[in-house]
Formats: structure tokens, C-alpha cells, sequence
């Protein structure tokens, strides 16, 4: 019987370590910097590609292969569609068009390249993301800008969707 409870309690604390061990991240970081001579909001995002492909699957009902061999154009066509659903910038209190221009892989993550255009001028900017939120209670968003050389940085997790970088 001490064998048993023995055993037991060394299992339960070897998995208690292993779990800690394990921990994943559920961090993106998305970088908005202003362009003043060019009118243009420059946006860089950066998440993993598994958690990318993860919630785009569970929402779309579908295998999607961002960043693999087999990666479709539909699969690009549904991430494209997710970022518009999930991402959104209001300058000046007016919605703004975000246009994705191109992704690229480093490592693990996918970076994603996009912009807004035609913005003369910017008194605020509010900015919404819950990208990535369905997945994991954890997820959390790094906001950080740079505009008129003032860089900003505001968290972004499941209880706060919203942030200003510009106020």
C-alpha cells in the first residue's frame, strides 16, 4: 500500500512540473506606425502560425494551412477574411479600411503586412482586436504604435478588446 501512495504522489509531482514546463504563450504583437508623408498607417502583425491555423480551422470548419506545403489560396482568402472580422482601427473616430498586402514566415510565426491609407492626419487612434481570443482564454494582443515619433503601447486580452494609442 505505501508503494501505491508513493508512486501516486510522485506521479502528481512530476506532472505538476512537466505542465509548468510546457506553458505556452498566447501573445501576438501587432506594430502600427504612422507615415505622415505617405498619408499611411504601415501595420505589422505577428502570431504563431499554429495558433493561426488553429482558430482559422475551428471557425471555418475546415483544414487551413497557413505557412505549410499545402497552404490553398482559399486558406489565404479565409485568414484575410478573419483579420477583418477580428481587426479594426478607428482614426479620428472615423473606421478605417485595413488592407492586407502580404504575409511572410519566420521561424513559427506568420507575419502579416498591411495598410491604411489616405489618413492626413491623426488626433486619435482607437484600434479593436480579438484576434485569436476563441482559442484561448490567455490570448493576449500587443498594440504598439509609433505616431508623430510617440510611441505607444496598450494590452489587449478577452476583458479589454479595445485600446487607444492616440488620444
Amino acid at each position: 500500500m505505501k508503494k501505491i501512495i508513493t508512486f501516486g504522489l510522485l506521479f502528481i509531482f512530476l506532472t505538476s512540473f512537466t505542465s509548468i514546463g510546457i506553458h505556452k504563450f498566447y501573445v501576438s504583437i501587432y506594430q502600427i506606425n504612422y507615415a505622415q508623408e505617405k498619408k499611411v498607417l504601415q501595420i505589422t502583425s505577428r502570431l504563431f502560425i499554429d495558433d493561426l491555423n488553429n482558430v482559422l480551422t475551428k471557425k471555418y470548419k475546415q483544414n487551413i494551412h497557413i505557412g505549410e506545403p499545402n497552404e490553398s489560396e482559399n486558406d489565404v482568402v479565409l485568414m484575410k477574411k478573419y483579420f477583418t472580422d477580428h481587426f479594426s482601427l478607428k482614426v479620428n473616430g472615423e473606421q478605417k479600411q485595413i488592407i492586407f498586402l502580404s504575409k511572410e514566415l519566420e521561424s513559427n510565426v506568420v507575419i502579416c503586412y498591411f495598410k491604411c491609407k489616405d489618413i492626413a492626419k491623426i488626433n486619435t487612434l482607437e484600434v479593436q482586436n480579438t484576434c485569436l481570443f476563441e482559442l484561448d482564454s490567455e490570448q493576449q494582443n500587443i498594440m504598439q504604435s509609433t505616431i508623430y515619433g510617440i510611441k505607444k503601447s496598450v494590452l489587449l486580452t478577452g476583458d479589454t478588446i479595445k485600446g487607444m494609442l492616440k488620444e
